[in-house]
């Protein structure tokens, strides 16, 4: 990748380390210098063992903590130096995230968690939001289930909920955390495959944890994190379209 082709990437990061209890006896360093660019509407699989750093690098990625050395930009912007209201709003205006655990308000209806984060940015919903948050929702899947409160939802219609949510803001970067590791197989295909539909239909940039082999292989591009390095990095011909 040229350094003209970095200078327009989504995420450009340089050489990326992450220590933890600093100066403590306990100190650990769990990144070892992750270089990683991503250009927009990629969609991409995180992939690794278990204590490789994959969480670790994503929260970094999402503004949820920091780095210990290295460089980061996202979108362009220098993250290194920014304070705490500076990082919420560039995490608000750019980023989407699914987690695992769908992290749904059980009070709330699934229209209601959908507009949440229009609500925590403006105060408000405005009435072009809720009409977005409902075509998200129908286009997901759930449009005759606006009104349901998540314990009236299958663990795969909740996490579809969260993937309405995590778009209703129109992100540049969603980052999805082990998104399907709570279903069960034909739920995560589901879910899978809705990911990847609103990937193709809104051209959003996706960056997929996932432990689960035949979920990554219908991803666009592999990264493989071991120990902390990123230990491959390529192109995935064969995956699907959907």
């Amino acid at each position: 990748m040229t350094a003209a082709d970095n200078s327009r990437a989504l995420i450009d990061m340089g050489e990326v380390r992450k220590s933890y209890n600093l100066g403590l006896p306990s100190e650990a360093e769990v990144l070892h210098g992750v270089s990683l660019q991503v250009q927009r509407g990629e969609f991409i699989a995180l992939i690794g063992p278990s204590g490789s750093g994959k969480s670790t690098l994503l929260n970094i990625v999402g503004l949820l903590e920091g780095m210990t050395a290295g460089s980061y930009r996202l979108q362009g912007q220098e993250v290194y130096g920014l304070d705490d209201a500076a990082l919420t709003l560039l995490r608000r205006s750019t980023l989407g995230f699914v987690f695992q655990f769908h992290h749904l308000l059980p009070a709330f209806t699934a229209l209601e968690n959908v507009t949440l984060p229009a609500l925590m940015r403006g105060g408000h919903v405005s009435v072009k939001q809720r009409e977005h948050a409902r075509a998200l929702l129908a286009s997901v899947g759930l449009a005759n289930a606006m009104d349901k409160r998540p314990a009236e939802l299958s663990g795969g219609m909740q996490q579809r909920v969260a993937i309405a949510r995590a778009l209703v803001m129109e992100p540049a970067l969603v980052l999805a955390d082990e998104p399907t590791g709570n279903l069960d197989t034909a739920s995560s295909d589901e879910v899978f495959v809705q990911l990847r539909r609103m990937h193709v239909e809104l051209g959003t940039t996706f960056v997929v944890v996932t432990h689960d082999p035949r979920l990554a292989a219908r991803c666009d591009r592999l990264v493989e994190l071991i120990d902390g390095r990123i230990a491959r990095d390529e192109a995935v011909t064969h995956a699907p379209a959907g």
